[in-house]
């Protein structure tokens, strides 16, 4: 992509796209190409995604994190993601920034999925001054002892890539096609989902936290506003984040149900 190069002296140059309601499968895409692809630094923020999706970690399995049956029934899309992480629901109560950054982009910084976590949250909690009890509670953004913001990352040789699905504010009933993860935080203390969460629209508005956000970018890089359209560029990449057919979420259903009776006493 061409743009006008805006460096301060002694800053890196970051690239910030700004979008609105962009379907979070096509901002995935847009992700990995350029984690992929381009040797420069990027920012992305998207406010809100167009409808209700599930996004699931490259590792997840349908049948242990969602309520399959409640899935197909209201047709609510499945994406499998290229970077690691949790399961969460998305739609236009949910805020999603993205880093996607060279190895020597913060200096000092080792590529290890803790660091780059640290130094995120300390990126946020002058975002978030003033407006809660902000801290890092194991991989989450949490205000108190409850999670607002979910993280993902992805590791290369020579780039990074730390995204975070924010819960400004979020559908309850969304909350259901998700199930309890075998594995999780130790400070959620067996809480379910509703109980666990809260709003970021309680603590402060949501421009404020956009804005806030890339004046907090700006204390750290070279921040410049990419006019371009963001996806009209290298169609031939491929990307590995994918989108779960309906044949194979039934698939997932099939075979999570139990045996009956008959079939039982037949296999014996």
């Amino acid at each position: 992509m061409t743009m006008p190069q805006t460096r301060n002296v002694g800053l890196p140059l970051m690239n910030l796209i700004r979008l609105k309601g962009t379907p979070i499968l096509q901002q995935l895409h847009l992700e990995e190409q350029l984690l992929r692809t381009s040797s420069d630094n990027w920012c992305i923020i998207n406010d809100g995604t167009n409808s209700p999706n599930i996004v699931m970690g490259i590792s997840g399995k349908p049948a242990e994190l969602l309520d399959v049956d409640l899935v197909l029934r209201d047709q609510v899309p499945v994406i499998k993601r290229f970077t690691g992480g949790g399961t969460v629901t998305v739609d236009h109560g949910t805020i999603f920034v993205t880093f996607i950054c060279n190895r020597d982009a913060v200096p000092g910084l080792q590529l290890y999925p803790r660091p780059i976590m640290s130094w995120s949250s300390q990126l946020y909690s002058r975002v978030f001054q003033g407006f809660g009890d902000f801290r890092l509670r194991e991989n989450d953004y949490v205000f108190g002892n409850r999670k607002f913001g979910g993280n993902a990352q992805s590791i290369t040789k020579n780039r990074w890539i730390h995204h975070t699905s924010f819960l400004w504010d979020y559908e309850v009933r969304n909350m259901a096609y998700l199930k309890l993860p075998k594995r999780v935080p130790e400070y959620r203390l067996a809480r379910d989902h509703l109980e666990f969460i809260c709003r970021m629209k309680d603590y402060m508005p949501r421009s404020v936290f956009i804005d806030k956000t890339v004046e907090a970018i700006s204390t750290e890089f070279s921040v410049n506003s990419e006019e371009t359209d963001p996806f009209g560029t290298n169609s031939k990449f491929v990307p590995s984040t994918k989108l779960l057919t309906r044949q194979e979420l039934e698939e997932v259903a099939l075979a999570s149900q139990p045996e009956s009776p008959l079939s039982q006493s037949l296999s014996l």
